[in-house]
């Protein structure tokens, strides 16, 4: 299987922020960015695995900066930043710009991780992905620290899951 380079999987959407999308501070939901990154991230993994259907395996964090307004466009740019043999991790950045002034900020970052899955549901091999900027590369080379953490957050959301009660509240 050859290897992309992430330009590849790079994916760009560009929206205004509508009132809808306002919490009662008047910045934008969080809830509504994450729909947002998880989108251009599920883009990115099937742009790079070229499989029908890829599913969110996790994400790492989303890190909000600063509060995108009213008067911002939101751009969120993810790529595919790292490969195991089945899981994709996908980096996300957004762009806040005051439409008025043109400042742009970066507001957010995110990692999330993708598995693509072959016809049967089962997951299936991925390309390798090749960086090439200073940006990409960065991303890359720490790649692995953050898989070991994912790892290390896995066992432990395992074991937390078998203290968990599945009885209903109000029958405890």
């Amino acid at each position: 299987m050859e290897a992309k380079k992430a330009k590849e999987s790079r994916i760009i959407n560009t929206a205004q922020v509508l009132s809808c999308d306002l919490n009662n501070y008047n910045t934008l939901f969080g809830g509504v960015l994450m729909k947002k990154l998880d989108d251009a991230a599920t883009l990115s993994a099937r742009r790079h695995s070229r499989v029908k259907e890829c599913v969110t395996a996790s994400t790492d964090s989303i890190d909000f900066l600063c509060p995108i307004h009213q008067t911002d466009s939101v751009c969120v740019e993810s790529f595919v930043s790292y490969t195991g043999r089945t899981s994709m991790e996908i980096f996300c950045k957004v762009i806040a710009e005051d439409i008025d002034t043109g400042e742009r900020r970066v507001a957010a970052t995110a990692f999330l991780t993708f598995v693509a899955l072959d016809e049967n549901k089962r997951p299936i091999e991925v390309p390798n992905v090749i960086p090439e900027t200073e940006e990409e590369i960065f991303i890359y080379n720490t790649a692995k620290d953050r898989a070991e953490v994912r790892k290390m957050r896995r066992e432990k959301s395992k074991e937390l899951a078998n203290y968990i009660s599945l009885k209903k509240p109000w029958d405890l």
